[in-house]
């Protein structure tokens, strides 16, 4: 990925925090007919390398498992918020006109060499922590245990685990830093005035790059 300095995001914890906000990610692997991807939501330690190690699973009957057993290297990339930025949104276009438009984005690649997990105490801890996850937000919150052991068991000979410790951890933050503040105040309210969550999001980190 092209990473100019000045739209490099290297902070470790950052970068984790992002993951841990948008934990789908797109797992590319070169497989047997060339490159293949899938969309996995995985959990991250932390604490568990140089630069952490991401956890997920896919169902036994995907392929992938068995061609990335093989130690192929892997990426997987993360994205958040994005959006187009019009050039209406820059003051400095009333001085000369020299702007055009622009895309924002935000995005992690997180490098590593996955390794494949069929134990099922492992599948059945994993599943659960990423059900813990991601039911906290509701009223009642749904648990692994709340289902008949026998069909829990039926759905994990169902899955396999995939670990990848992460080697590299690259992130962009291209949210307008290379314009000026008075453009950048520009890009903040046109982004709000759109009113979605989304670019919302997207104004409030081009808010953060001052």
């Amino acid at each position: 990925m092209y990473v100019p300095q000045h739209f490099e995001m290297s902070k470790t914890p950052v970068l984790h925090d992002f993951i841990q906000r948008n934990p789908l990610g797109s797992w590319v692997i070169w497989g047997r007919e060339g490159l293949d991807a899938n969309h996995i939501p995985f959990l991250i330690d932390r604490n568990r390398g140089e630069f952490g190690t991401l956890m997920g699973h896919v169902a036994r009957a995907n392929p992938v498992w068995k061609e990335s057993s093989a130690g192929t290297r892997s990426m997987v990339i993360f994205c958040g918020p994005q959006g187009y930025i019009s050039p209406n949104w820059y003051p400095s276009k009333r001085d000369k006109g020299m702007v055009v438009p622009t895309w924002n984005y935000c995005v992690v690649h997180a490098h590593g060499t996955p390794r494949v997990i069929e134990k099922k105490t492992w599948l059945r801890d994993h599943v659960a922590q990423l059900v813990d996850v991601h039911e906290s937000s509701q009223a009642v919150p749904w648990k692994v245990d709340d289902a008949p052991s026998e069909f829990i068991d039926k759905m994990l000979n169902a899955i396999v685990g995939i670990e990848i410790p992460i080697s590299r951890l690259v992130g962009k933050w291209k949210v307008s830093q290379n314009r000026s503040e008075v453009d950048r105040q520009g890009v903040v309210a046109g982004l709000r005035a759109k009113g979605d969550e989304v670019s919302a999001s997207m104004a409030g980190l081009v808010e953060e790059s001052r």
